[in-house]
């Protein structure tokens, strides 16, 4: 199953509690094509994502997403303010 870093954790609690992220934002894992995965925002998942658990926030992951970061980890860093997302191996 995914996990999420402390880093990545404190990053999307500070985006979600900002002002532009709307009440009951939750962020999500979803694969898009001729991209990869993208990690988005939503305020509304589709009912069969997955939910996985980080410190204080949760990610909503799209199903096959979910099969690919099976052994994975989110992780997250801040250059000049702008929040950058990885994922690596556990």
């Amino acid at each position: 199953m995914l996990t999420i870093t402390s880093r990545a954790s404190e990053a999307m609690r500070q985006v979600l509690d900002s002002e532009e992220a709307p009440d009951g934002s939750v962020f999500r894992i979803s694969p898009q094509e001729d991209v990869g995965l993208v990690v988005s925002i939503t305020d509304s998942p589709p009912p069969d994502d997955h939910r996985v658990e980080g410190e204080d926030v949760a990610v909503s992951v799209e199903p096959s997403a979910a099969e690919m970061l099976d052994d994975k980890e989110l992780d997250a860093t801040i250059v000049e303010g702008r929040v950058n997302f990885s994922i690596g191996e556990q």
